[in-house]
């Protein structure tokens, strides 16, 4: 649904003349502790700081300011689903909970309670199918997109040619390590390489026997889908048996300063997938230094601004305040419902104009949502870390991925869980 310029003009007037006294409120189920602290503070950090200058520079959205409510989830799925039943009832607008463990249990939830969930980059990669899962948004790019980005990646370094090739997966042995073994069996099949699943227990501090097992079959080409310190680890056991860093490709989750910086000059070359920029080149970052950290009102230190992980919490709070501003276009109030929150995701269109109103162009592809494609055109970059300089750099743009792969996957696995809880069609 978009709006025209004089009905735009209409709700902008209404929201002028109105007090609003309410708070747009999300809850972020953040982890500050436990086994992988390190890597939840700097995202809950960014997101955090992105609704802070929200409010102090533009006064809110739409007139109304934001709150953000924190649940400590230890990334625990039972204390996750405790945080979402404890805030559901406080105005909650949407939940992302940074946690595909958490993500499966709260699907029917929210669902239920008509509350959104946005899980950018994670959670169930089918739910990319609107049709199905109407309260769940996945967009800009998805674990699927992700394996396929790598395999692109590979092929491109091949000239496309990669029948007998090998490729390990190293993966976190969970629903979340678990997400991309169908698609790149699939790939494989398709591109005829060969692939070797080796899957590491949580916490992931013991991977010798993987690494050996590497060491001894040689693989060309080793992707890893891995989280906290099972990434630092990984890296530091890849220098120990000389892999070829180039050569080593993680996902997003696996390609933060967190999981470079312990391996110091040994993880020069490392690759890892993105969905968004790196870095601070980008006018958003000058306003987060003068309103937010300068003010003394950052969630942190300031020292974590510009990092991978601090950049996709502000990134997921710049997506959640867009959505936020297309529902209130939508349903010409300020103070939006859940609901209504609903239909600002599923109707959300990223542009240049819009991304660099907020200062944040070039930052991540141009997209849009519909009814029933929640999971947006699932583009990927490669990035590399270069020990020298500490920092990362993109090496690639934000370029497709094998959708004639992927769709057949999202389209049966969403099928079979329709068929399980008896879901309708819900597009029209």
């Amino acid at each position: 649904m978009k709006l025209t310029k004089l009905a735009a003009i209409a709700v902008a007037s209404v929201m002028a003349a109105s007090p609003v006294l309410a708070e747009l409120v999300f809850p972020s189920l953040s982890y500050r502790t436990g086994p992988y602290a390190a890597n939840g503070i700097p995202f809950a950090d960014g997101f955090a700081d992105y609704m802070t200058l929200v409010n102090e520079r533009d006064g809110g959205i739409g007139g109304v300011m934001t709150k953000v409510i924190e649940c400590e989830t230890g990334y625990s799925t039972e204390k996750g689903v405790e945080c979402y039943e404890s805030t559901k009832g406080k105005g909650s607008l949407v939940y992302f909970p940074l946690s595909t463990g958490i993500t499966y249990q709260l699907i029917p939830k929210v669902t239920a309670d008509d509350i959104p969930m946005h899980t950018m980059g994670y959670g169930r990669t089918s739910a990319a199918n609107g049709d199905v899962f109407s309260h769940i948004f996945n967009f800009p790019a998805n674990y699927w997109n992700g394996a396929s980005t790598a395999i692109n990646h590979i092929l491109d370094l091949n000239d496309g040619d990669i029948p007998g090739k090998t490729i390990a997966l190293v993966y976190h042995n969970s629903a979340y390590g678990k997400e991309p073994i169908r698609t790149l069996e699939v790939l494989g099949e398709k591109h005829g390489f060969d692939l070797t699943l080796l899957p590491v227990d949580h916490p992931g501090q013991e991977q010798k026997s993987q690494w050996l097992q590497i060491r001894r079959e040689r693989p060309d080409y080793v992707i890893m889908y891995g989280w906290g310190v099972m990434n630092q680890v990984a890296i530091q056991e890849a220098a120990n048996i000389r892999f070829p860093m180039e050569n080593f490709i993680g996902i997003w989750w696996s390609g933060s300063e967190n999981d470079v910086l312990p391996a110091g000059d040994a993880a020069d070359g490392y690759k890892a997938l993105t969905f968004h920029g790196v870095g601070t080149d980008y006018p958003v970052f000058d306003d987060i230094q003068k309103y937010v950290v300068d003010a003394g009102k950052a969630s942190g230190t300031g020292e974590q601004v510009g990092t991978v992980l601090y950049n996709r919490g502000l990134y997921q709070a710049a997506l959640l305040a867009e959505s936020v501003k297309v529902a209130q276009e939508i349903h010409g109030v300020a103070d939006i419902t859940a609901s209504m929150m609903r239909d600002g995701l599923e109707n959300l269109v990223i542009s240049d104009e819009i991304m660099e109103a907020i200062g944040l162009k070039g930052f991540g592809p141009n997209f849009e949502v519909t009814c029933k494609n929640h999971g947006g055109p699932g583009l990927g970059a490669v990035a590399q870390w270069n020990a020298t300089t500490g920092e990362w750099s993109l090496i690639t743009g934000f370029n497709p991925t094998d959708m004639d792969v992927i769709q057949p996957l999202i389209d049966a696995d969403s099928a079979a869980y329709a068929a399980e809880n008896n879901i309708e069609p819900q597009c029209d």
